[in-house]
């Protein structure tokens, strides 16, 4: 059990350590205001004692106000530091769970994102993270008030009556029970709910994210209809949840409302006997009610309890997820690579089950030379960029870069110094400036408007209205497919990578842009190791090499004009391409 507790609060146990001296001054605090309002039923007792006895003056009462109209200021200000201690702390190990957490996400591969839903990974991000901070903020205040008041409340109460007092605990199995029983019952309730919840994020998220594609097809009805269904589920779980909650926390307090009549019974009776004085009675009275806040907060505490660990059991999960695609291998003597790519033999498959989609392939690239990959759709492409940027782990030997296996190239050195625009292109929320800026956040407005030059964008730019201040919408949303994937190179060429990769970037331009931007690339990147796949041909004629993939294989190598002369497959797409150029009425 010890170790099972252990591994769930595993994650957090670092931030509980490292804050102990904020957790240790708030439970003083909490200590300090307890202690005052363990002495304020005394101090009643007291004076209602005197008062009956006649042995007190009106000045004792005005002193006596004093003391428990001071006290109560200093609960209050007792009160606001444990606050500000205790349950700020909370939130800031929530941050760093928080952080932890998209940190870990950032080193996951694309397989993992394949197979995760986006909504169950925000769920883990907001509803899972706020029952931690719950768990470790006031549920964590409510246990250490609980122990405190329960021993100093069940003490003093002794001291005035043994009796009564054990009358008066009688509930206290039949609650142990109670919270035990419910308490497993909450725990799988709540995963059911956090599960419902993550899929209604999902659904919600996709829903607004292809609103577009929901409307050119009206199906705004439908998409109603899924999100009422997700919608539903979550009402009902929650209600599930409620009910149950419904049941626990009135039964306990119907259990505990028996010591309540048991104590006026018993207690008013031994008051009139005059066994108790009737101040003893009060007193009394205030420590079970003192004792009844614990066992009503046991309940409270068991809930969170339940909702916490749930939480972090789900968020644990996640973390034991081993990123597939890291340094283990990785010479952190590599401090740099070059541009000298060899590809040795490569076979690869997603999965075992499916089929190769490399068959032993091939090739090298000089260190500043211009590589272009063509080949029919579904070729493998795309899938060799990936393995070549380690989107995807390759087969051990098979990529070598100046030399060195992929796999020992440190991912923060392969990253910086090989860049790549991918067909999907992403841009932020933000200003068209900080888009181009993302790979070299320092850069200045001079080196942001050589890159927009280079890119072929800037004039177009200029004619917005806010210039490089525009803020472009969602996913880059204002802008036009054509400018994206320019915005996107103007990125890419602000870092000027050692290798820089063009998947297709520029499908969304005329064929005029396209050969005239890869031409101006070629001349601007002398020296630099450039790979470039397009569908039209016709743009990649200055490629130093130009390799056609088809069927896992690559068929032909060579320049253009050699391609050509062999009149295999190149020559066919580039005299259909010529054929559809014409019809389309554009220049070849």
């Amino acid at each position: 059990m010890k170790e099972k507790l252990s591994k769930t609060f595993f994650r957090v146990t670092p931030y509980l350590k490292k804050s102990y001296k904020q957790i240790f001054w708030g439970l003083v605090m909490l200590v300090l205001v307890d202690v005052v309002q363990l002495a304020m039923p005394k101090i009643m007792q007291y004076t209602i004692d005197h008062i009956q006895s006649r042995s007190i003056t009106s000045t004792g009462l005005i002193y006596i106000g004093l003391i428990l109209t001071g006290m109560a200021f200093g609960i209050m200000g007792l009160r606001y530091f444990w606050r500000v201690l205790i349950i700020g702390n909370s939130f800031t190990i929530e941050k760093h769970l928080r952080q932890d957490f998209y940190d870990h996400l950032l080193l996951q591969s694309p397989n993992f994102f394949n197979a995760a839903k986006t909504g169950d990974l925000m769920a883990y991000a907001t509803n899972d993270l706020n029952a931690v901070r719950m768990l470790f903020g006031m549920g964590f205040i409510a246990a250490s008030d609980i122990l405190l008041m329960t021993i100093a409340s069940f003490s003093f109460m002794v001291s005035i009556d043994f009796r009564l007092t054990m009358l008066a605990i009688i509930p206290l199995p039949i609650l142990s029970f109670t919270i035990s029983f419910f308490g497993r019952k909450m725990h799988k309730m709540f995963a059911r709910v956090q599960s419902s919840f993550a899929s209604l994020s999902g659904a919600v998220q996709e829903s607004i994210s292809g609103i577009r594609v929901v409307k050119a097809f009206v199906q705004e009805k439908e998409e109603i209809r899924k999100l009422d269904e997700f919608s539903l589920d979550y009402v009902k779980q929650n209600i599930k949840m409620a009910k149950l909650a419904g049941v626990f926390h009135p039964f306990m307090g119907y259990v505990i409302s028996f010591s309540i009549v048991m104590t006026l019974w018993l207690g008013g009776k031994a008051a009139i006997e005059d066994t108790i004085t009737v101040g003893g009675f009060i007193a009394f009275n205030s420590y079970l009610g003192m004792l009844v806040w614990p066992m009503i907060a046991i309940g409270w505490i068991v809930d969170m309890y339940q909702r916490g660990t749930a939480s972090l059991k789900r968020l644990n999960e996640i973390f034991e997820v081993n990123p597939e695609i890291n340094d283990d291998k990785a010479d952190t003597a590599i401090t740099e690579i070059r541009g000298r790519i060899e590809i040795k033999n490569l076979k690869f498959r997603y999965r075992e089950e499916l089929a190769d989609i490399f068959d032993g392939i091939s090739t090298r690239l000089e260190q500043g030379k211009t590589l272009a990959i063509v080949g029919p759709t579904g070729c493998g492409k795309t899938t060799f960029i990936d393995l070549l940027s380690r989107a995807y782990n390759p087969p051990e030997d098979s990529i070598f870069i100046d030399g060195n296996d992929i796999f020992s190239i440190p991912l923060k050195v392969l990253r910086r110094d090989m860049v790549m625009v991918p067909q999907d292109i992403f841009l932020f929320s933000d200003s068209i400036a900080n888009n181009i800026r993302l790979g070299n956040p320092n850069a200045s407005m001079e080196d942001v408007y050589a890159a927009a030059k280079a890119a072929q964008i800037y004039n177009e730019i200029m004619d917005f209205d806010h210039k490089f201040d525009t803020v472009v919408g969602e996913r880059g949303i204002t802008l036009s497919g054509g400018q994206k994937q320019r915005v996107a190179i103007a990125r890419a060429l602000l870092t000027n990578p050692n290798i820089l990769i063009l998947d297709d970037a520029l499908s969304a331009v005329d064929t005029k842009t396209e050969r005239y931007l890869l031409q101006q690339l070629i001349e601007l990147r002398k020296g630099l190791t450039t790979i470039i796949i397009a569908h039209r041909i016709s743009s990649l004629q200055h490629a130093d090499n130009i390799i056609v993939l088809s069927e896992g294989k690559i068929i032909e190598s060579g320049t253009h004009e050699q391609l050509i002369a062999l009149d295999g497959l190149y020559n066919d797409l580039v005299e259909k391409q010529k054929i559809r150029a014409r019809l389309e009425g554009e220049q070849e």
